[in-house]
């Protein structure tokens, strides 16, 4: 075994508080924190975009792309982690360079491949220019999933990188990172790995795919997203690289950071309160109905902040808006997404004025107050890799309802009646007869002051936070050294 604390560097295209899109930065940003309290040497690298502010340079060095060099531009940060002890800096480096990132989107542009590209091929080079050889690299999502691929090229000619161990966290397998064969010339790769057995992908090449096929250990980001990807239904054509390597995979459920979201300290919200005391609830209740211009009421306030994207449910949502208005209750959605779907929700809200409020767009803001006026959170998902709303609506004491799938079925258990345990409302067929009929569960409940508040302290009083999921991370990150050879297989 290791006498000290592991060599951790973390990968993402995207990283809280420098550069989000979703879940994926909150936990590249959270992750690192949780595992530098626990004693590991913990770095974190990302790609330099625009909307990152200044930071101090580092080293730069070429870098070969298909036929042409490119300069890559180390700069640096931190992010700062609090423990007992004191708090702990993380460093953070960034791979900068003006052609690739000075852009106002993270994604999304002609040139993906190429940008990707660069940015996996600089990762390892880049630890060898700031002096960091690390024992694990932690990568993440479609936009590193070349990595391990180019640090086992990397080991066959420096042995020093033989041992280092790479982990590839796949956060959504929906998104993949497709593009044209002839991407493999960017990395200087042959036509030896465009086979279906490598990183060939109905004609295209695929960076999920070579993430899933070349990193020491795979997981992803609930254990029952886990057992679904292999699956065809959820799987989005992988299921069979997944099945194959279903030894190498397991599901850790996300964290959320408990020093941000406190409902007793939180300064985005109207009023604090606790899991003791909840009489602050209503009164961010009360406010949030004022600020968002809804009538001023004792009825159930459904609380919704998602992207408004197939995957979470909107399409069985909106046929069952009908008959969830008809109910006691209002609702507050919050989000931004496909147009058709902001669309449709403006329209709901513009016929139910005071009974519903719209928000398009992101505020992180008006987000916590959602969370904290609200006495449900809705989560319909179609599938869900992990979720992080549902996390934080329990941590405030909004009680979910919600499908019964990925993340979702780790974090939430539903409310059993003959035992008083439980911390939502779980519906399992994809049908918007099953949400009104959970909805109503929930709606039940609410009547009985009592029950209701003791589902709330249930909920607000589990324990999601990042310190169990770091360590789970750190037995994964030992049992991928056991595969390099490192040390002896962990127990």
């Amino acid at each position: 075994m290791l006498d000290t604390g592991l060599r951790i560097l973390i990968v993402a295209s995207e990283v809280a508080p420098f550069a989000k899109t979703g879940g994926l930065a909150d936990v590249a940003g959270s992750l690192p924190k949780a595992l530098a309290v626990q004693g590991n040497d913990v770095r974190v690298v990302l790609p330099r975009y625009r909307s990152v502010g200044e930071c101090s340079t580092v080293a730069d060095f070429p870098v070969q792309v298909g036929d042409r060099k490119e300069t890559c531009i180390v700069r640096s940060s931190r992010i700062e982690a609090k423990s007992p002890q004191g708090p702990r800096e993380v460093p953070v480096y960034f791979v900068d360079n003006y052609h690739y990132f000075d852009r106002e989107r993270l994604y999304g542009y002609v040139d993906d491949a190429e940008r990707f590209a660069f940015f996996n091929l600089a990762v390892v080079s880049l630890c060898e220019a700031v002096g960091f050889r690390p024992d694990v690299v932690h990568v993440n999502d479609w936009q590193t999933g070349f990595i391990p691929l180019l640090l086992r090229i990397r080991g066959r000619h420096v042995a020093s990188w033989k041992e280092t161990a790479s982990v590839f966290t796949v956060h959504n397998l929906q998104y993949q990172g497709r593009f044209p064969k002839d991407t493999l010339r960017l990395f200087g790769l042959g036509d030896e790995y465009f086979t279906p057995g490598g990183v060939e992908f109905y004609g295209d090449v695929s960076f999920m795919k070579a993430g899933l096929l070349f990193a020491d250990v795979i997981s992803t980001v609930s254990e029952t997203y886990a057992r679904e990807i292999q699956t065809p239904e959820f799987g989005e054509g992988l299921d069979g690289v997944l099945r194959k390597r279903g030894g190498d995979l397991y599901g850790i459920v996300n964290g959320i950071n408990y020093h941000e979201y406190d409902p007793a300290s939180d300064p985005r919200v109207f009023k604090t309160y606790d899991s003791k005391d909840l009489s602050g609830k209503f009164e961010n209740k009360l406010a949030l109905q004022r600020e968002l211009g809804l009538t001023l009421s004792h009825e159930p306030l459904v609380g919704m902040v998602s992207r408004l994207v197939d995957q979470k449910g909107l399409d069985i949502l909106l046929e069952a808006m009908p008959d969830i208005l008809s109910r006691p209750l209002q609702f507050v959605l919050l989000g931004t997404g496909d147009e058709r779907y902001e669309e449709a929700f403006r329209r709901v809200a513009q016929s139910h004025p005071g009974k519903v409020s719209v928000t398009i767009g992101f505020n992180g803001i008006l987000a916590q107050r959602i969370y904290a006026g609200s006495d449900i959170f809705l989560m319909p998902s179609r599938f869900e890799p992990c979720g992080l709303g549902q996390l934080i609506a329990m941590r405030y004491g909004s009680i979910p309802v919600a499908r019964k799938t990925g993340g979702i079925a780790d974090t939430v258990s539903d409310f059993d009646d003959s035992t008083g345990t439980g911390t939502g409302f779980l519906f399992e067929r994809y049908s918007s007869g099953d949400l009104v009929a959970a909805i109503d569960r929930a709606l039940e409940k609410y009547t009985d002051r009592e029950t209701w508040m003791q589902i709330v302290r249930q909920a607000m009083e589990s324990d999601f936070s990042w310190n169990k999921s770091a360590a789970l991370y750190t037995e994964l990150y030992l049992e991928a050294l056991a595969r390099r050879g490192r040390i002896e297989r962990p127990a």
